[in-house]
């Protein structure tokens, strides 16, 4: 698992969450995941969550920490699972600032309002995760907080600390599937 924080801000559309828009932008090759800070704004055509888009809840925050993940040879229900392992991860470590959120599925919440949004998804050859978390609240569509009020001001620090856990985590995974012995009957 590759790891990288990018110093520029990108605009998040949607486009990004493609197979390997980190590798063509940012040179990582395989399993890998890429943090930056900007503007989120997905239109209903690049929606990629169905249900969103028949709701008609487009996506929108001035400002946001986002994460791409993007990881290869896996099925849609694995990565949505590594997809709650993140949220979980970012729930954790969130708390080490000391302030409580909430879990509810791939979602956090402080203070009954939405801090994040997440979608897991399956390329032709990859599977993608997008998490964003709220880093400016203001005209959102929906209730939400933002990490300011968690006290997370390091956006930096923040980001290198929940992808060095990820990576951890990840790579224990593998090593826990390498050391076993298969059975049969």
């Amino acid at each position: 698992m590759e790891t990288i924080f990018i110093e520029k801000n990108i605009k998040y559309t949607g486009k990004e969450l493609s197979p390997h828009w980190i590798y063509k932008n940012f040179h990582l090759l395989g399993d890998s995941i890429a943090a930056f800070v900007g503007e989120v704004e997905v239109s209903l055509n690049e929606m990629v969550d169905i249900e969103d888009i028949i709701n008609d809840e487009p996506i929108y925050s001035k400002k946001m920490l986002n994460f791409i993940i993007e990881q290869f040879d896996i099925s849609l229900i694995t990565m949505v699972y590594i997809q709650r392992l993140f949220i979980s991860i970012i729930k954790d470590t969130i708390e080490e600032y000391g302030k409580k959120v909430e879990r509810k599925g791939d979602d956090l919440f402080f203070d009954n309002r939405k801090l994040s949004v997440s979608i897991a998804t399956k390329s032709i050859n990859s599977c993608l995760i997008h998490t964003g978390l709220n880093i400016i609240k203001e005209n959102a569509p929906i209730e939400a907080s933002d990490l300011g009020e968690l006290n997370i001001y390091d956006i930096k620090e923040f980001a290198n600390r929940i992808m060095e856990k990820f990576k951890q985590e990840t790579n224990s995974i593998k090593l826990a599937t390498y050391k076993v012995r298969g059975v049969i009957e």
